[in-house]
C-alpha cells in the first residue's frame, strides 16, 4: 500500500493536550495514518505508545485518545469518532464509539486525533476552535445535578453553533463511577467502559471542538461517482428504511418471538409484555422526532416525547425529549421487567441526567434485585426494597449509585463483576471480561463473541447474527466454524471503525466499495492488505489487553447463561471454553490473511 498526502490534508495531524501543565502542541504522524488508516487503528497504536504498562485507569498517566478516519466528513454514514483509554471497568482496553457531530468537528478543526494527557488540579473544560485552544474554568459546572444543564450552559458560551461537538460528563463521571459515559450532542454517547470516569479523574468536565476547514479529495470525478453509489445504496436499503422508521427497537419483538430477549436478569428469554416497550409501540405512541448524526441521511436516532406534570404545579405539563434504542430498552426494560413505557422513559432520562451507561446500569440493577430476593444483600444495605418492574425504586437506586451513600453502592459503582465478588451471586452476575452483557441470548456465537471480543461487546463481531442464521437453516455450527466467522467479522470491523463508518452501514460499505472510496482520498489498498491491516489492529488491541493483565483462561462464564435455553438449545460451558482457546490462538498468530 502507498499513499500520497493530498495538499492541505490535515488527517495526519495529532493534537496533544497536557492538563497537568495546561499546554498543547501538534505533531504530524503520516506513518500512523498510512499504516492504520485512522480511527480504531490509529487510536490503538497511540494508546500502546502513550499509556504506560500498569497505569492506573483513574490516574493522570492514563491517556484519552480520540481519533477519526479518512472517510469522516467525506462520505455518508462515516460519522463516528473512536475513543481509546484504559478502562476503569475492566482494567484493560477501553474503546467506545460515538456519533453526532464529533467526527466532522474534529476533522474540520484540522486534526486526525486528539490525545489528552495528565490531570488538572481544578475542574476545567477544553475549548478547541481550529488552531485556537483554551482551558476554561469549569468549577461552576462541576457538581451540576443535570447533564442537560451542563450542555445548555456550554452551548450558550461557546462559538461554532451547528458545526461543533460538545462532549461532557454528568455527576457519575465526577464521582468516578466505573461505567460513567461521556455525552455528546445530548443524544449520542461514548457509553461503554467508563470514559466518563476517566474524564472525571482528570477533572475534565467537557471537550468542545469546532472548525471551518475544507476537506479535499484526490479525484473529484471519481469521488462524485463513489459518493452517488454509496448514497443510493444507503437510501434505497430496506434495512436502512427500518432503522429510519423504527430504529434499533425493532429488535424487541423479533428477539422476543424467537425467545432470545434477556428478561428478568435472564431468568427468562421471553417477556410477556414486550409489545408495550417495542419499537412499534414507541413509534405509535411516543415518537416525537428523529435525529441524524452529521453527514447521515438515515436519521436512526429516535426521540420519545414524554409529557409529565410539574411536581409543584400539577396542572401544568412539561415535555421531555428522550432518546431510546434497543440496548437501552433491553437493559432497563425487559431485564428489570419494566413494561410501562412512560416509566421506562423516566429511567432512561435519569440515566442521561446522571451520565451513566444505560446498559451497565440496567444489568447492575437486575443483579441487585435478584441478590436481594435471594437475601444475599439486606434492605439495610440497599436502603430500598427492589422488586421487578418497580420504576420508583429503580429511580432511587440509580441516584444512589451516583451518590454512593454506603459500601454497597460503592460496590455497585464499580460494576456487576466487582459487586458479585463482594456480595456473592456470581452465577447470575451477567458480565463478560468485566463488561456487562448486551441484549442477545441467541446462542453460542453471541456468547463466544462477548467473551473474546476486544471490547466484550456485540459490536465486536455480531455473533447473534450467526446464531440467527443457524436457527433459520437448522444446520448445527461446529465451534471452529463459529470462531472463524467471529474472527473474520471482527477483523473487518477494525477496518470499518478505522475509517470510521457506522456499523449500521456495514453491508453497504463492502470491501470493494471501501477500496474505491479510499482511492478517492489518496489510499491504495487491495482486499488482502485490508484484511491483514484489520488483523494487525485486532492483534494490537489484544496485546494491549494481555499487557495490562487480561488472561483468556480466567474468563468467567456466568452459570445463568447455561441454565436458560436459547433458541438453539442450552449452551455448554466446555464448548465455549474450547472456542475461547481456539479464538485467541488464531487472533495472536503471526500468519497473514489471504482474503476477506
Amino acid at each position: 500500500m502507498s499513499r500520497k498526502l493530498i495538499s492541505g490534508d490535515t488527517l495526519c495531524r495529532i493534537l496533544y493536550v497536557d492538563l497537568t501543565n495546561r499546554s498543547f502542541w501538534t505533531e504530524e504522524r503520516p506513518d500512523l495514518f498510512e499504516t492504520y488508516l485512522g480511527g480504531t487503528g490509529v487510536a490503538s497504536k497511540l494508546l500502546l505508545q502513550e499509556c504506560p504498562k500498569g497505569a492506573a485507569p483513574l490516574g493522570p498517566e492514563n491517556p484519552i485518545v480520540f481519533a477519526v478516519g479518512p472517510l469522516n466528513g467525506v462520505y455518508p454514514l462515516a460519522s463516528k469518532t473512536v475513543a481509546m483509554f484504559k478502562s476503569p471497568l475492566t482494567g484493560n482496553l477501553g474503546e467506545s464509539h460515538a456519533g453526532g457531530r464529533s467526527a466532522t468537528a474534529i476533522r474540520l478543526a484540522g486534526y486526525g486525533a486528539i490525545v489528552i494527557k495528565g490531570s488538572s488540579d481544578t475542574p476545567v473544560y477544553i475549548s478547541i476552535h481550529g488552531e485556537k485552544l483554551e482551558f476554561r474554568v469549569a468549577s461552576v459546572l462541576w457538581g451540576m445535578g443535570n447533564s442537560y444543564t451542563v450542555g445548555r450552559v456550554i452551548r450558550e458560551r461557546e462559538a461554532g453553533s451547528g458545526i461543533r461537538t460538545i462532549m461532557r460528563i454528568g455527576r457519575a463521571g465526577e464521582r468516578l463511577i466505573s461505567y460513567a459515559s461521556v455525552i455528546t450532542e445530548t443524544y449520542r454517547h461514548f457509553g461503554r467502559l467508563g470514559l466518563g470516569a476517566v474524564f472525571g479523574s482528570k477533572k475534565l468536565k467537557a471537550l468542545v471542538v469546532s472548525g471551518k476547514r475544507r476537506l479535499k479529495v484526490k479525484d473529484p470525478g471519481a469521488y462524485r461517482e463513489a459518493y452517488e453509489e454509496i448514497f443510493k445504496s444507503v437510501t434505497k436499503s430496506p434495512a436502512m428504511k427500518k432503522y429510519h422508521e423504527l430504529g434499533t427497537p425493532m429488535n424487541i419483538n423479533v428477539l422476543n418471538e424467537s425467545r432470545s430477549l434477556p428478561t428478568k436478569n435472564l431468568m427468562k428469554s421471553h417477556f410477556e409484555k414486550a409489545e408495550n416497550i417495542s419499537g412499534e409501540s414507541f413509534a405509535k405512541n411516543y415518537l416525537g422526532r428523529r435525529v441524524a448524526c452529521s453527514h447521515c441521511p438515515v436519521s436512526c436516532i429516535h426521540l420519545a416525547a414524554l409529557r409529565e406534570p410539574y411536581v409543584s404545579e400539577p396542572l401544568f405539563f412539561k415535555t421531555c425529549m428522550i432518546s431510546y434504542d434497543y440496548e437501552l430498552i433491553y437493559a432497563l426494560g425487559s431485564m428489570l421487567e419494566v413494561a410501562d413505557p412512560s416509566g421506562l422513559l423516566r429511567l432512561l432520562d435519569e440515566v442521561e441526567i446522571q451520565g451513566l451507561d444505560a446498559m451497565s446500569t440496567g444489568l447492575i440493577l437486575a443483579w441487585a434485585t435478584e441478590a436481594q430476593e435471594k437475601q444475599l444483600i439486606s434492605e439495610k444495605e440497599v436502603r430500598l426494597r427492589l422488586s421487578w418492574g418497580d420504576v420508583e425504586q429503580y429511580l432511587q437506586a440509580i441516584r444512589m449509585i451516583v451518590e454512593q451513600p454506603n459500601d454497597f453502592y460503592l460496590a455497585l459503582g464499580k460494576g456487576v463483576e466487582y459487586a458479585s465478588t463482594k456480595y456473592g451471586g456470581g452465577d447470575f452476575a451477567l458480565a463478560f471480561g468485566g463488561n456487562e452483557m448486551p441484549g442477545y441470548h441467541t446462542g453460542p456465537a453471541a456468547y463466544l463473541g462477548f467473551l473474546v471480543g476486544a471490547r466484550h461487546s456485540h459490536l465486536d463481531s455480531a455473533g447473534y447474527s450467526i446464531d440467527q442464521k443457524a436457527s433459520l437453516t437448522k444446520e448445527p455450527l461446529e465451534i471452529e466454524k463459529i470462531v472463524d466467522l467471529l474472527l473474520a467479522e471482527e477483523r473487518w470491523r477494525q477496518i470499518l471503525s478505522s475509517l470510521v463508518v457506522c456499523f449500521f452501514a456495514r453491508n453497504n460499505y463492502t470491501p470493494e466499495f471501501v477500496i474505491k472510496a479510499l482511492s478517492t482520498v489518496g489510499y491504495e489498498f487491495d482486499q488482502k492488505k485490508l484484511m491483514n491491516t484489520g488483523h494487525e489492529i485486532l492483534k494490537m488491541k489484544n496485546e494491549f489487553k494481555i499487557r495490562e493483565g487480561f488472561n483468556p483462561d480466567s474468563l468467567r462464564i456466568p452459570r445463568r447463561i447455561l441454565e436458560t435455553p436459547t433458541s438453539l438449545g442450552n449452551l455448554q460451558e466446555n464448548t465455549l471454553r474450547e472456542g475461547v482457546e481456539l479464538y485467541f490462538a488464531k487472533v495472536l498468530s503471526k500468519g497473514q490473511i489471504s482474503s476477506v
